[in-house]
């Protein structure tokens, strides 16, 4: 029997531990979507406890203690801190083939040096002894991001963001990590949302714009870019319920965001015809400054409507949508490619069948200018345990370019989440490795040098252009 989570931990063969601790593992990590807070790393927060770090805003565990029939006090609610903890090490000492246990394990064993296990028996003594560590000058939120060896992080910032911190943080000589803002423009897409027409306001004060007209608005957006772009922003994301490709005439467009400004209401299609406008408009754009597009889809959100208007948003309400876009996604794709302003496009679904057609989409767009110019992105949200990233690098190894792919991300508010990176690149060792153990693939180690370090870090630096 193998020992709980030791350093061989999910490295099978002999090939896949070579290959992780001679090429993964010293990599560094570079964080190219994620969520935590630039003012954070500004003012290089100190946690007071564990909970704060672990159990404030992280919905994966929020969703899990509610399953496990823990009360929304201890979870959301106006608990103590160290009862919350106690609650989660409770549940979490029972969360067998869980990424959870996974995640939390490997978090305490790099930042906290705790080898055991956490469970109701241990709760207490894990918890003197995280809050005894997070006090020591070495845990603050700049020295965790260096303990983990990040070269560069891209945080979400939306297009009317004064980007104070990032201004901040760059003119600080004391820290030497990128912290690049990334354009995340949904409330200017989601012209059916009640807050709209408040948002297009913000949007013209910050821009200059007074915005009347859909033609406005791009024109606000592209200051806004411009700006953006001036701070070393070059990586956009969209979240999408799904992609979609409703074409219509630009005098249909600018009807429809007239009536929106109105103060009218559209109707379903009005509203997928604008969403495909703008998203057709900020493509080109994109591609015009070499930006990558992002494209996060496939989430129906806030299905519990009693909680959501008690919670609000991202508090662990959101499921699959069983949509599968292929034909829009390659129809939106040729609609750019046709007018030569297909920017480099990184596609990630939430529902793990869309694998296959995300493959097949990629290869139709492929060119020379860059290695795996359409990505398709590591396994996201409910997919990023150890069966979701297999089932991902091998559809992407079947149908498309495993080899360039740009690799593991974050996409987290937590700033010891940079374990998921060793997670990941312990399921890949241990999968290539497997493929060389059983004669798929040479034992040319020059070669899985270059493919195991590329997809860790090497391939995104390129990808993206990052000047590190």
């Amino acid at each position: 029997m193998k020992k709980f989570m030791d350093k061989d931990f999910l490295l099978q063969t002999e090939t896949a531990q070579k290959l992780y601790f001679d090429y993964a593992a010293n990599t560094p990590i570079l964080d190219y979507h994620c969520h935590i807070n630039p003012q954070e790393i500004y003012e290089d927060r100190q946690f007071e406890n564990i909970t704060q770090v672990w159990l404030g805003g992280d919905h994966y565990k929020w969703r899990y203690m509610r399953s496990c029939g823990v009360d929304e006090q201890f979870i959301t609610g106006d608990a103590p801190d160290k009862e919350k903890f106690l609650k989660w090490a409770e549940v979490l000492g029972k969360a067998i083939g869980s990424p959870l246990f996974h995640w939390s394990h490997l978090e305490l064993q790099k930042y906290f040096g705790y080898k055991g296990v956490l469970n109701k028996r241990t709760a207490e003594e894990v918890w003197d002894l995280c809050n005894k560590r997070l006090s020591e000058p070495d845990m603050t939120v700049r020295n965790i991001i260096r303990q983990s060896n990040v070269t560069l992080i891209c945080t979400t910032d939306d297009p009317i963001d004064s980007l104070e911190w990032h201004k901040k943080i760059a003119n600080d000589p004391e820290f030497t990590v990128q912290v690049l803002p990334a354009w995340r423009p949904d409330k200017a897409m989601n012209i059916e949302k009640v807050t709209y027409k408040d948002y297009i306001t913000q949007l013209s004060d910050v821009s200059g714009i007074q915005i009347a007209s859909f033609a406005d608005l791009c024109k606000a957006l592209s200051i806004r870019m411009d700006f953006f772009a001036s701070m070393g922003c070059s990586v956009s994301d969209h979240a999408l319920e799904y992609v979609m490709y409703v074409p219509a005439s630009d005098e249909e467009i600018e009807s429809i965001f007239a009536k929106r400004m109105s103060g009218e209401s559209v109707t379903r299609e009005e509203e997928l015809k604008f969403k495909t406008a703008f998203m057709l408009f900020v493509g080109k754009e994109y591609a015009k400054r070499n930006w990558v597009l992002q494209l996060h889809y496939g989430c129906k959100r806030d299905n519990n409507t009693p909680m959501f208007e008690k919670l609000g948003p991202d508090t662990g309400y959101d499921c699959i949508n069983n949509y599968a876009p292929s034909s829009e996604m390659a129809d939106y794709l040729n609609a750019l490619e046709s007018c030569g302003n297909l920017p480099k496009t990184i596609i990630y679904s939430l529902n793990p069948n869309d694998n296959q057609a995300i493959g097949t989409i990629l290869g139709c767009f492929q060119d020379s200018s860059v290695v795996a110019k359409i990505q398709q992105g590591s396994a996201w949200w409910f997919n990023d345990h150890k069966t979701g990233m297999q089932d991902q690098m091998i559809s992407l190894a079947n149908l498309g370019n495993l080899s360039g792919f740009v690799g593991m991300l974050t996409d987290s508010r937590s700033f010891l989440s940079y374990a998921r990176h060793d997670y990941f690149r312990r399921i890949m060792c241990n999968l290539i490795g497997g493929w060389v153990e059983n004669g798929e693939f040479p034992d040319d180690y020059e070669t899985l040098e270059e493919i195991v370090k590329g997809i860790c870090y090497y391939n995104a630096v390129k990808y993206f252009g990052f000047n590190l």
